[in-house]
């Protein structure tokens, strides 16, 4: 419960975690019960104990996702992960969680799932007769780099297949622990075989703490887009989600920030909430920002036709209406001034090699490269 004349004090929640992003840990849709927390006023504010992550090792089936979205620019993506310890309050991913029978809420940062089996999958895959290489991105539903990848370092293993076979790939990430793979991702760089990009979403260390707990902090993360571009590694930043009231009057601090820090390309996604997500966020600005909680959410919904989402291709990344287009043009204008996305760069699928599973044979033309 909230308390004095201080609109900025944090509001009092029975599941509230120290360096957790979600407040709470509802069931997801498909779940027949539901559970909520009731605080009786006998124990105060005092926290609960910690949470745990559990990690669940997960023999996967395949590891290459396609899909057809019009609004990504891929077709193929892997994740070595589900769920994210980052607990990045906004992640569009939450919902997933739920085909699990696991909550959206603090399950899906704590009850993660680790594939162990998936670069020897990926090799399986892509030695498959009549496959096309093309980019394949690492990072677009749960982050490759989240901090189990620390110990487990399956990202690196698939990046060691990708590495090997001259196989593009892109990475979108939150940690700086990405630069631990210099060794391999600069080499690619020179083929013209991978490109990074680094999500930015504020330079402020305390909004960041309470919306993206467990990511690196943003100064490590523009550390990283540094270290990246002085290795050769092509490096752009993502500017996303962009959540009116909250951190869109950052635009221009944060995309100066990367570009500074060597980043060419940028991009930014105006903040999503599909399924439980939208629950979540409320209760999250209920909790830590009160005072800014209804104007965060009726800008949101003058941009998403009415709606706090909209799940339309072409108008689920950007929004629609007056203040949608002057964002857009917010945003062109200052890449153009920092000379941001002035080429794309086209990476390289010439130079695949299928991977030589055990009992095969060399591909001749592979064999007299």
């Amino acid at each position: 419960m909230r308390t004095g004349k201080n609109t900025h004090e944090t509001s009092f929640s029975p599941w509230l975690q120290r360096g957790r992003g979600a407040v709470s840990n509802t069931a997801g849709r498909f779940e027949a019960l539901k559970k909520e927390p009731l605080h009786d006023g006998w124990l105060g504010e005092e926290q609960s104990q910690p949470l745990r992550t559990q990690v669940t090792e997960e023999n996967a089936k395949h590891i290459l996702t396609k899909n057809k979205s019009p609004d990504i620019p891929f077709d193929r993506s892997i994740n070595a992960y589900r769920g994210c310890e980052h607990g990045c309050v906004y992640c569009f991913a939450r919902p997933t969680h739920a085909f699990l029978g696991l909550s959206p809420g603090l399950d899906f940062e704590s009850k993660l799932f680790a594939k162990p089996n998936a670069a020897e999958l990926l090799r399986q895959e892509i030695s498959k007769k009549g496959y096309q290489p093309k980019p394949i991105a690492m990072g677009t539903n749960t982050d490759p780099y989240q901090p189990l990848e620390k110990e487990r370092r399956i990202t690196r293993e698939l990046l060691k297949v990708l590495h090997e076979c001259e196989h593009p790939v892109t990475i979108l990430t939150k940690s700086r622990l990405i630069v631990r793979d210099l060794d391999i991702l600069a080499p690619m760089a020179e083929k013209g075989l991978v490109k990074a990009a680094l999500s930015v979403t504020t330079l402020d260390h305390k909004l960041a703490r309470k919306m993206e707990p467990r990511a690196s902090t943003p100064q490590r993360r523009l550390d990283a887009i540094r270290l990246l571009s002085d290795a050769g590694v092509p490096t752009g930043m993502m500017f996303a989600p962009v959540i009116p009231a909250l951190n869109d009057h950052e635009m221009e601090a944060v995309l100066s920030a990367g570009a500074h820090a060597g980043a060419r390309e940028a991009a930014f996604i105006l903040l999503r909430l599909p399924l439980e997500l939208f629950d979540l966020f409320e209760e999250w600005l209920e909790t830590h920002y009160p005072d800014r909680k209804d104007r965060v959410l009726n800008r949101l919904k003058e941009m998403r036709g009415g709606k706090v989402n909209d799940p339309r291709f072409k108008h689920r990344m950007k929004g629609r209406g007056i203040e949608a287009e002057l964002m857009k043009q917010r945003f062109g204008n200052l890449c153009r001034r920092l000379r941001l996305n002035e080429r794309s760069l086209d990476l390289n699928t010439d130079r695949f090699r299928a991977p030589v599973l055990e009992g095969g044979q060399y591909n001749l033309l592979d064999a007299l490269r």
